[in-house]
């Protein structure tokens, strides 16, 4: 896929705290710097919020986490999996969006800019909290993680472009 695309956000999700179940949002506050207002991992309540990814490595954080729709579409197709959205844990559904591209890259999420950080690894604790067999099929496809460089506010229906 080129590096030019123009993308769309199908649908925002946050968790209150560690292990909560996802809440769909309207719209969503990105706060430069902290993460999504209202989500775990911006108030420092997520599972991993005390375990930075990656040293020092100022990309190695989980500000906002994205995951392309098509892949939820072949874990279905491919391995019979059914996992909606707000099971994926991440807080961002796109389409159109190849995330491996957007590693090291700033895009923007309607007005929102972002910057694609460290790529997902799949954990089993998201198996074990699911009882999906998901780990396997989800190796590297399990999403990007973000860091905000420029907040404001999104909504489902907002594209997605690289800068």
């Amino acid at each position: 896929m080129s590096q030019d695309f123009t993308g769309v956000l199908l649908a925002i999700h946050i968790a209150p705290e560690a292990s909560a179940p996802m809440v769909e949002l309207d719209a969503a506050r990105l706060v430069e710097g902290v993460g999504i207002e209202g989500d775990r991992y911006a108030t420092g309540r997520g599972t991993y919020s005390g375990r930075p990814l990656a040293g020092d490595n100022p990309f190695a954080n989980r500000q906002v986490t994205l995951i392309e729709m098509e892949t939820l579409d072949a874990l279905k197709r491919d391995h019979g999996i059914d996992l909606p959205p707000h099971e994926t844990r991440r807080n961002l559904t796109t389409a159109g969006v190849p995330l491996n591209h957007l590693v090291g890259r700033e895009f923007r999420v309607g007005d929102v800019v972002l910057m694609g950080g460290r790529l997902n690894v799949p954990c089993q604790y998201l198996e074990d909290l699911l009882g999906k067999p998901v780990f396997k099929p989800l190796i590297h496809r399990s999403g990007l993680n973000c860091r905000i460089v420029k907040g404001g506010t999104i909504r489902p229906g907002d594209s997605i472009r690289p800068l």
